[in-house]
């Protein structure tokens, strides 16, 4: 399975998010597009995943199964874009604006 590097947002927020062989993805094999991927350890407590959740006592310590790719996209665009680290292909890549503002 390919391992895609970890998610972390602009406002600090991150998460591993993973699919293809082995992972609690849609598809579960090699695939240019994922509609359904498999999130896990997250920084903090995200109710948008949370009903997804295997432990959901323990969101931080937990994987989320079967996470819809826009609910992730909607993650990552609620907590100000991707800063680094990748997504898997059919997930909705929001990058963070990172351009600074002239005063």
């Amino acid at each position: 399975m390919p391992s895609f590097r970890r998610v972390i947002c602009s406002d600090g927020f991150h998460m591993s998010v993973q699919a293809g062989i082995g992972a609690y993805s849609d598809p579960r094999d090699l695939s240019n597009s994922y509609k359904k991927v498999e999130v896990g350890f997250v920084s903090d407590p995200e109710e948008m995943l949370i009903k997804y959740a295997e432990e959901p006592w323990m969101p931080t310590r937990t994987i989320y199964g079967y996470v819809p790719s826009e609910i992730v996209g909607a993650v990552i665009v609620k907590h100000g874009g991707l800063l680094d680290g990748e997504v898997p292909p059919g997930v909705p890549l929001f990058l963070a604006n990172t351009k600074q503002k002239k005063t």
